[in-house]
């Protein structure tokens, strides 16, 4: 069973939450569903991000432990630097919200499902804190600039 129990959260880490349910429903990341659909269920957890704001995930442990682990390449940074060595123009893309990025199948939906005082959410875009999202962003862009990539004026 993948369901977890909700985290009590103070005003304050409600009030977090509540930001980031409304930002994620106007991104179309995730959709409210019925109370009545039996589903495999998490709750939000806030984790501070470097800058001091804070990132909504779902707490996805239980779901991690029974998923395949995806063994696509994730370039390291000092092997990106060297491809940049001699470059005579430096640009920087940023995926706002990397994750959010890739659509998710129906069945999976089932799954990605968090509850908190507002309400249940089914997540129609990859969430946070799933174990094969980095891999699958990075699969993506691979596939995405592979032209630019292979000709060498890119690094991803």
């Amino acid at each position: 069973m993948l369901r977890r129990p909700t985290y009590p959260a103070i005003l304050e880490t409600r009030k977090e939450i509540e930001k980031h349910i409304n930002e994620l429903l106007d991104m179309d990341v995730i959709r409210m569903i019925g109370h009545n659909e039996i589903v495999e269920i998490t709750t939000p957890v806030l984790i501070t991000w470097h800058d001091g704001n804070f990132r909504l995930c779902g707490d996805f442990r239980a779901l991690n432990k029974y998923t395949k682990a995806d063994r696509y390449p994730i370039p390291r940074i000092p092997h990106a630097l060297d491809k940049m060595e001699k470059a005579r123009y430096i640009t920087k893309m940023n995926c706002t919200k990397g994750s959010h990025q890739n659509g998710v199948k129906p069945n999976p939906m089932k799954l990605l499902i968090i509850i908190c005082h507002m309400g249940r959410y089914e997540y129609i875009r990859m969430p946070f804190g799933i174990k094969n999202a980095p891999a699958h962003l990075q699969r993506m862009m691979d596939t995405i600039f592979q032209e630019e990539i292979l000709e060498g004026w890119m690094v991803v």
